[in-house]
């Protein structure tokens, strides 16, 4: 197949897209890819180092208050579709894939007025307004959750697919992801990460508990922390503790995240939805602290659905202390039957298969042209 992969700004708009890539050459390596993206976005520095073909229009998203910019972007909007259109004739994709962000817009929105196949995929529980936007456009619509179907009812076709980055993370090494760690095998791993680039209420949990730690001899807790509240997190806690205590490792980053992932019992993380489905795939329970800083509050919407289900337990941030933070752990990990629902509960809503299902659909839809 051609494809035109398209979606940016955020690491959860192209990780999904990259994974679709990734399946698409395990099952046929002959695939040949285009990736449309913004000037601006994360994906302009990131796509063309997975040697990944790539242009980029100039794109922006609306406001959701009435402003002098969004006309701007009406024009961009208008711009975008023209230079896509003309990308999109001369690549002459089977199919168009949007994985989300303003970038998606002119992109699908071209490919369908030319008559081109194309499947949007939402991560996130409540839409966003470009995917609210494209639903009634494209031929396919694929959500992560379930219960997100409702959210798009002038679509032509809405199926379940989970996220393809379940199945990036299903397939990954524990044993490497041990070793990373410095950790014994027989290890229980208690992860505590607030995205790649932290977040500085989690860190602030963390020290706050880092003395605490003492009565959880048997876990082996591992802070990371990202590279800008790296030192000031050691620093915090020596001036605590007057050193970090073995069964405590502090890191700036994790550059193998999926394989230390599959070394976890426990996550204590942020909500964005292709993190959640990494944990799902591989029945991590969860302790969840979703970002209040983000459009219509979705990484909530999100964790809530782990809630439902009783794969998670979910602090907002404004009630997260550290003491809060240790007694959700200590219950968890304390109770082997605890865990174990959790985390069965966890595993029956990963789709580890997921990107094996997007790709699928993608090639029935080429194939009716």
């Amino acid at each position: 197949m051609r494809i035109v992969l398209t979606g940016g700004g955020t690491g959860g708009h192209i990780y999904p897209a990259l994974a679709i890539v990734r399946q698409c050459e395990q099952e046929d390596d002959h695939s040949q890819f285009l990736y449309i993206g913004g000037q601006r976005g994360l994906e302009s520095k990131l796509i063309p180092q997975e040697n990944i073909a790539f242009q980029s229009i100039d794109i922006t998203g609306f406001r959701r208050k009435l402003s002098l910019d969004n006309v701007k972007t009406v024009f961009r909007f208008l711009k975008g579709v023209r230079t896509s259109k003309r990308l999109l004739s001369k690549f002459k994709p089977d199919i168009v894939v949007g994985t989300g962000g303003y970038v998606c817009g002119p992109v699908v929105y071209a490919a369908a007025k030319l008559g081109i196949p194309t499947m949007i995929h939402e991560q996130n529980a409540i839409p966003g307004l470009t995917n609210s936007f494209l639903s009634r456009y494209v031929s396919v619509v694929a959500v992560s959750f379930s219960d997100s179907k409702s959210f798009f009812p002038k679509a032509k076709s809405v199926i379940y697919t989970g996220n393809p980055r379940a199945t990036t993370v299903y397939l990954a090494n524990r044993d490497r992801g041990f070793a990373t760690l410095g950790i014994p095998m027989d290890s229980s791993v208690v992860l505590i990460v607030g995205g790649s680039r932290g977040a500085k209420a989690i860190n602030e949990a963390m020290i706050q508990m880092a003395p605490l730690l003492d009565t959880l001899k048997h876990l082996q807790f591992v802070y990371v922390t990202g590279d800008r509240y790296f030192d000031v997190t050691c620093e915090e806690i020596r001036s605590k503790l007057g050193r970090l205590p073995n069964h405590l490792h502090v890191l700036p980053y994790v550059h193998n995240m999926p394989e230390v992932l599959a070394a976890t019992s426990l996550i204590v993380n942020r909500a964005g939805a292709s993190f959640l489905a990494e944990i799902n795939s591989l029945g991590i329970p969860s302790i969840l602290i979703p970002s209040p800083n983000v459009t219509n509050n979705h990484q909530e919407a999100n964790a809530r659905q782990l809630e439902k289900a009783g794969a998670a337990e979910v602090i907002v941030e404004k009630e997260l202390t550290g003491d809060r933070l240790f007694q959700a752990i200590s219950n968890i990990m304390g109770d082997l039957d605890v865990h174990r629902t959790m985390s069965e509960s966890s595993r029956k809503l990963g789709k580890p298969e997921s990107a094996n299902l997007i790709v699928e659909e993608m090639r029935r839809l080429s194939r009716r042209v």
